[in-house]
């Protein structure tokens, strides 16, 4: 692999599914040939004390630009250009294509060999606008591969590249690390924490954002709970759409089979996803296409798991879920047919056994990080 300058704005401490992605990739390539250069995380005092104290922990070289928004401006591309330089970069990885891959015919006049940039959910997004389309034609005809998360992802990005650019398309999602997430991962003990040991339990482990569908797990539980009626619902995670969920189970009536968590440090989530007998996420796609789930890591974090997963049809979430096999793909925003799903599960041992068995065989399969980190290091 060429030393390798990665540039980004989704780097922890800042907390997300792309930072997650970038973060254990980084720290499966060789560290005395990495150099990070990202945005800061927040300007507080205590947002600047947690970066450093992250920084200082990595094993390679973390640069941080004074702004919290890292964009392709004249002074930004000025400094990655010189850490490209002091550092004998000869590779880039732009952890995010959009926007910050208009940076690359600079890099490449200062000798950058290769240059990958990869694509997420929003660059899906910005396919469907014409002037992001230009941008993202631009990103693509100034770098040697886009990356995709999934068919999705590349069929609508591929359309706004031109030719050869889509042409060098490659697939690169995000991983799983195996043995961090598994049937053994201490669910037991957040039952019991919680006071649900013997309760047939539906988790749902994401930020909460209207998207994720938690709301429609909601609006499905007077359905789960006519069926199963000591079933309750575990909200796993933080996010600026708590109130409105929390007044929605008051409002349906379910308040008292709805647990939410709050906000979980990433060491606990692995116990989290444990403590469900039934993964589900019936994720749907917002803003006529701009609010989009681009892979949905959580499921094939459950699925290591050993647990069958429900997840909804927004982009590339199918890309996560072996249909029939590992778990269903519902209708986004249909709360009957999540709960049917749901109810299916929650009422049959056997199945669940057999779809969180090969839902963990396919992980272990095809999404593992050091495989994927594998195919990184080939494209760097």
């Amino acid at each position: 692999m060429h030393k390798t300058l990665i540039v980004t704005n989704d780097f922890p401490p800042r907390p997300g599914g792309i930072q997650a992605f970038l973060h254990n990739m980084a720290l499966r390539l060789d560290p005395e040939r990495l150099v990070v250069y990202a945005s800061t995380w927040k300007r507080s005092r205590e947002g600047v004390e947690a970066t450093a104290e992250f920084d200082a922990e990595q094993p390679f070289i973390v640069v941080r630009d004074r702004t919290t928004m890292l964009l392709p401006t004249p002074g930004a591309t000025r400094t990655a250009v010189g850490l490209l330089r002091e550092h004998g970069c000869t590779s880039v990885w732009f952890g995010a294509a959009a926007p910050l891959g208009l940076m690359a015919p600079a890099l490449r006049k200062a000798g950058a060999e290769r240059l990958v940039a990869t694509t997420h959910g929003h660059e899906a997004g910005w396919a469907q606008l014409p002037a992001a389309r230009q941008l993202l034609r631009r990103i693509g005809d100034a770098t040697d591969t886009i990356t995709y998360l999934g068919e999705y992802t590349r069929s609508r990005i591929a359309g706004a590249l031109g030719a050869e650019a889509a042409g060098r398309m490659v697939q690169l999602p995000p991983g799983v690390d195996e043995k961090t997430f598994h049937p053994g991962s201490g669910g037991d003990g957040v039952r019991a924490r919680l006071g649900l040991t013997d309760r047939p339990v539906v988790v749902c482990v994401s930020r909460l954002v209207p998207r994720k569908g938690q709301d429609t797990l909601i609006l499905a539980m007077p359905l789960i709970l006519a069926a199963e009626p000591d079933a309750v619902l575990l909200i796993v995670g933080g996010g600026p759409y708590e109130g409105d969920l929390r007044r929605l189970a008051r409002e349906t009536g379910v308040e008292a089979s709805v647990r939410f968590t709050g906000a979980v440090p990433w060491a606990e989530l692995p116990a989290h996803f444990g403590a469900g007998d039934v993964f589900a996420m019936p994720c749907r796609t917002r803003r006529g296409g701009l609010d989009v789930e681009g892979l949905g890591i959580v499921y094939l974090e459950a699925s290591a798991t050993g647990l069958p997963v429900v997840a909804g049809d927004s982009g590339g979430a199918p890309d996560a879920v072996l249909d029939g096999e590992t778990g269903w793909v519902v209708r986004g925003g249909s709360a009957e047919e999540a709960a049917e799903r749901i109810v299916v599960l929650l009422g049959d041992a056997e199945l669940r056994e057999r779809m969180g068995a090969r839902g963990r065989q396919w992980v272990e399969e095809r999404w593992r990080w050091d495989l994927l980190a594998e195919r990184l290091k080939e494209l760097l």
